[in-house]
């Protein structure tokens, strides 16, 4: 055989090769943060879900999940096409997908309901089929569901209180994809794990939880329980006993047993979790809400498992109220919402022991929630924190708004007031779409 055809074929062993990771590029795509288990939607995002709260005198006053088209060259790009109230204020939170995408589970905070709704059926128009109303009760005491977080045929919700002194001490718990109650695990405290390594860091307090497959670890964050999160915010923060009451730990898990391994002290009130999607990349990061940290949490060749601060968000000494984080799918930059100052910072995170600010912009007068595309291109950001702790009278901004992102500067391509609207409080935002791709390739629960 002559070298000119082994050339040959190396140049289109070469272009195969090009083209098969181009396309597994251009099918891999989906918000972010969104969990390894869950099957990816393909091509981009075609709408929005916004979990919204639903406020007095405004409209019927409900909750509810509010549908925003953003699919490229719609007639409705931009706007709300459905929306649909669950009756009552829950203190409309956080919400998840089930593995298979099929169906959308959204958390009521204050009144601990679950809401399931189908996004398969009609992904334009989401339709409600279940609500789980007694929540504490058959979790054994587990209140305030804060998020949902889609593993292998069943979701895993972080909470954030419990019905016995609605304080701090919470759990995980973990729930069929059909809604049938399959186990709660408690947050460690120094008490009930005295010989866990950094006991003396375990205050049992919950917020969000991340799986790295894997590593067979998991992380799950700290925030502070019912009584303090249903109050107004200016009248908490002067209470000196109140505001000791939040978490400073971020606990490490075996995941697959679901027995925490080690606590680590992360002074300032951790929330978001977000791990780099690199293969060879373990390591995440979170942020503190009332010391305007980013830290770092990491594996090492010495002591498995470590936890450092490294680098402030807003200006020294000065606390933005960071609130959501979004890391993207390169993992080189991170986005950090600051839900004080309304503005969102940017970090390169390309070497994530020294994020460097490259970027800034205001968004609000207040901003809470960011969720970005899987090609990072574009962002959408929402504002309401909780009923009680958003800001009042003009600052009251409340609104969902979408940027596209260059790689240097965002730029607006809608802005939806909901207020005007009569829709209530925007919060959590979870991507829809008429298609769905494969599986994701990962190791079992």
């Amino acid at each position: 055989m002559s070298s000119s055809h082994h050339s040959l074929t190396s140049i289109r062993g070469l272009f195969l090769a090009f083209g098969l990771a181009l396309l597994a590029l251009l099918t891999r795509a989906d918000e972010t943060c969104s969990s390894p288990y869950l099957v990816r939607i393909e091509g981009q995002e075609d709408f929005v879900y916004v979990w919204t709260l639903g406020q007095e005198s405004m409209g019927d006053g409900s909750d509810k999940l509010v549908t925003v088209d953003v699919r490229p060259g719609s007639p409705t790009y931009g706007k709300v096409i459905h929306s649909h109230s669950v009756g009552g204020r829950h203190e409309a939170h956080h919400g998840g997908f089930t593995d298979d995408r099929r169906q959308l589970w959204l958390a009521g905070l204050g009144t601990s309901k679950i809401f399931i709704y189908d996004i398969y059926t009609d992904p334009a128009k989401p339709r409600h089929v279940k609500t789980i109303e007694n929540f504490a009760e058959i979790t054994g005491g587990a209140v305030g569901p804060h998020g949902v977080y889609p593993l292998p045929g069943r979701v895993l919700i972080p909470c954030l209180s419990n019905s016995k002194d609605l304080g701090g001490r919470t759990a995980l718990v973990e729930f069929g994809n059909d809604g049938t109650y399959i186990a709660t695990h408690w947050m460690p405290t120094k008490e009930t794990m005295p010989n866990l390594p950094g006991a003396e860091f375990a205050d049992g307090y919950g917020y969000d939880a991340r799986v790295l497959p894997r590593k067979n670890v998991m992380l799950t964050t700290s925030f502070t329980g019912w009584k303090n999160y249903t109050r107004d915010l200016d009248e908490l923060i002067k209470d000196t006993e109140a505001v000791k009451n939040f978490g400073n730990s971020v606990v490490l898990w075996d995941f697959h047993t679901r027995t925490p391994r080690q606590v680590f002290s992360v002074p300032g009130t951790p929330l978001e979790v977000r791990w780099a999607w690199n293969e060879k990349s373990n390591y995440a990061f979170t942020h503190t809400a009332t010391t305007s940290k980013i830290w770092l949490i990491h594996e090492t060749k010495k002591d498995g498992w470590a936890a450092k601060e490294v680098a402030h968000i807003g200006p020294e000494g000065v606390s933005v109220g960071p609130s959501d984080i979004s890391l993207s799918a390169d993992d080189r930059l991170l986005f950090v919402n600051g839900f004080t100052d309304g503005k969102v910072h940017v970090f390169d995170v390309s070497d994530p022991h020294h994020p460097k600010k490259i970027y800034e912009k205001q968004i609000g007068r207040q901003l809470n929630m960011v969720s970005q595309s899987w090609d990072g291109k574009r962002l959408y950001f929402s504002s309401s924190l909780l009923t009680q702790w958003d800001k009042k009278g003009a600052d009251n901004d409340q609104y969902v708004r979408g940027f596209t992102w260059d790689g240097r500067s965002l730029t607006a391509t809608f802005d939806l007031d909901f207020t005007a609207l009569q829709l209530g409080r925007p919060h959590h935002m979870l991507f829809g779409a008429l298609k769905l791709g494969a599986q994701r390739a990962v190791s079992a629960n």
